[in-house]
């Protein structure tokens, strides 16, 4: 299935040693003991290897032998950004450097006092994305929608460990309540975030073309953004060398109620972004159905 299962990889233990290597030796430290990681989950993650080994293969169509290569340093960029995360969460901010691309976006959604819809995928880093704005002095509330199934052991430990985030959650539910926390937020000049590359088994889908080829992404997301008449704009924050993030932002042409051409447009967008990054496609598992076939 293509859907995704809710669940990431991972154990407390392991996470627990890198937060004590970054807070004792440094961030650059704990990317050395990364080697040793990326190499467990490239020998033995068969399931996510052949998911991504895919991606590089068929849809990026790189050779057999870069392709495999490509898996094992797709999975050194991923724990990367993971270590860049607790780092910056745990107040080590200041060890990052970032420039923003579309900034002018960001203060033109706001000033229209109405709120705004993001859109972000599982490429580059945007959970990091508020630590950076921040420093930009726009005065915003970002509400993250998601489900819960990611509350987990591992979450805990690194809220312990981090300061307080100021995004919001806004949990779906069945009883669509999750709906009338959006307008509310809305209303209140803030903004609300969607990732639109994850669906869940049981919840509509739209299928587009995307790197060639059909895939499923959350319906969700683009009927509640195509239907709200407020801005919305695309936004991926991207790993570059050297501790140095980019933050790209882009104003998305909404027509109403028309969910389709939104998604068409994400779909380019994200593309474009994964031109210019092809290591930060953090999706491991079978997005298009088609890697066990």
């Amino acid at each position: 299935m293509s859907q995704w299962d809710g669940k990431s990889k991972g154990t407390v233990l392991g996470y627990r040693i890198f937060v004590f290597l970054i807070q004792k030796a440094g961030v650059k430290a704990a990317y050395v003991l990364l080697y040793f990681v990326a190499s467990y989950y490239f020998l033995f993650l068969r399931k996510s290897n052949r998911a991504i080994f895919y991606y590089f293969k068929e849809r990026l169509q790189y050779s057999y032998f870069k392709s495999k290569k490509m898996v094992f340093k797709s999975y050194y960029t991923f724990g990367q950004t993971i270590i860049d995360k607790i780092s910056i969460s745990a107040g080590m901010r200041n060890k990052f450097t970032y420039e923003f691309d579309g900034i002018e976006t960001l203060k033109k959604l706001l000033a229209e006092k109405k709120g705004g819809v993001l859109i972000s995928a599982h490429v580059g880093n945007f959970e990091i994305a508020e630590h950076f704005l921040g420093d930009i002095d726009l005065n915003f509330q970002i509400n993250l929608v998601t489900t819960d199934l990611e509350h987990s052991a591992i979450k805990n430990y690194l809220e312990s460990v981090s300061q307080k985030p100021t995004v919001k959650f806004i949990i779906i539910k069945e009883d669509l309540s999750h709906i009338f926390e959006i307008n509310a937020a809305l209303a209140n000049n803030e903004l609300i975030c969607f990732t639109g590359d994850r669906y869940f088994e049981g919840t509509k889908s739209l299928t587009e073309n995307f790197l060639g080829k059909e895939a499923n992404f959350p319906a969700g997301p683009f009927l509640i953004a195509s239907r709200l008449k407020v801005p919305v704009v695309f936004v991926y924050v991207m790993k570059e060398p050297n501790l140095h993030y980019h933050l790209y932002a882009r104003e998305a042409e909404v027509k109403h109620r028309d969910e389709k051409g939104l998604l068409k447009e994400y779909v380019k967008s994200v593309e474009s972004i994964l031109n210019r990054y092809p290591l930060q496609w953090f999706n491991y598992f079978d997005f298009w159905n088609e890697s066990e076939t």
